[in-house]
């Protein structure tokens, strides 16, 4: 018996699975217009993406009844798809790989999804994709097994209203933290401000990550105005809820990745040497403490730095 306080949830969670099977087709006979079912179709894309597995592990990785999957197995065989061959270290071990006819057969079914979900998200507008996209991937770290949750957010670009986020939250962290004023947001905002009247989408960006739908952190890319081919590092802040997660790395190979691509042979950052856990991504990441002075700034005497890294 289902107790009162969770019928709501569970209700919910199936009225999204009715949802989710009308919307993506599960519920036709062939899956994607194909002679395989859904269920076949998993085990074909398991085997795509991994060398050779046996029947009882590709059953545990699926969460599939023994009898079930060895009776795709056969079709799946019969068809030409998969192929059978003994273990070279346990011959009583029968391993299972997609034969070359399997693999052009889950290549199509694969672009054939990608192509029915672009259908799906091109009805929506900019924003209504951002919030299926944030909710999805909530969904599924909330579902996942704990072992399988690696990467608890998502990046996206900038949008309208998220430099004002970004300056409200430096102005209340740095106080916060490190009991800089209020001059620290006003320059912030001269950034963010700076950012919005001269962006150029060619070459510079800004990214936010978000997680479970809110903002947990964002960078900007932006070009030098008197250096040309270098790009400047900006506004990188993580929220202390995301800390320890990678993400403060991850925004700056981001940055890293975008500025190469960009054609900047070189990024540089201003920061302040009391922010040790900054400086330490910095680092890692392969930049180069090239300046520093003392400087009283934001009420505190601190350390100017500037750090550069050559692409």
């Amino acid at each position: 018996m289902i107790s009162s306080s969770l019928d709501t949830h569970v209700e919910a969670l199936r009225r999204f699975s009715r949802v989710y099977t009308r919307t993506i087709g599960l519920l036709s006979e062939g899956y994607l217009e194909s002679p395989y079912n859904l269920s076949a179709v998993r085990v074909l894309y398991e085997l795509a993406h991994t060398q050779s597995l046996t029947a009882s592990s590709l059953a545990h990785d699926l969460a599939m009844d023994p009898g079930y999957l060895s009776r795709i197995l056969r079709q799946l065989v019969r068809d030409g798809l998969v192929t059978r061959t003994p273990s070279t270290t346990d011959r009583r071990q029968i391993m299972l790989q997609l034969s070359d006819d399997g693999a052009i057969v889950i290549a199509q079914l694969e672009q054939r999804s990608r192509e029915e979900l672009a259908q799906i998200v091109t009805a929506l507008t900019p924003d209504e994709r951002q919030r299926l996209s944030s909710a999805l991937s909530s969904a599924a770290e909330l579902l996942s097994p704990t072992e399988q949750r690696s990467n608890p957010f998502i990046i996206r670009p900038h949008r309208p209203g998220d430099l004002g986020w970004i300056i409200a939250r430096h102005g209340a962290l740095y106080v916060d933290e490190f009991g800089w004023d209020a001059t620290f947001e006003a320059e912030v905002a001269r950034i963010a401000a700076d950012f919005i009247e001269h962006f150029d989408d060619t070459c510079e960006h800004c990214w936010i990550a978000m997680r479970d739908g809110r903002n947990i952190g964002s960078i900007a890319l932006v070009k030098h105005p008197e250096r040309p081919g270098v790009a400047k590092l900006r506004l990188l802040l993580v929220e202390p809820s995301a800390r320890g997660l990678g993400l403060g790395r991850h925004l700056v190979e981001e940055c890293i990745r975008f500025a190469r691509q960009s054609g900047y042979h070189t990024i540089t950052l201003w920061t302040f040497g009391e922010l040790a856990a900054a400086s330490r991504i910095y680092q890692t990441a392969g930049f180069q403490l090239v300046q520093e002075a003392p400087r009283h700034v934001f009420g505190r005497d601190m350390t100017e730095q500037i750090w550069e890294l050559s692409l």
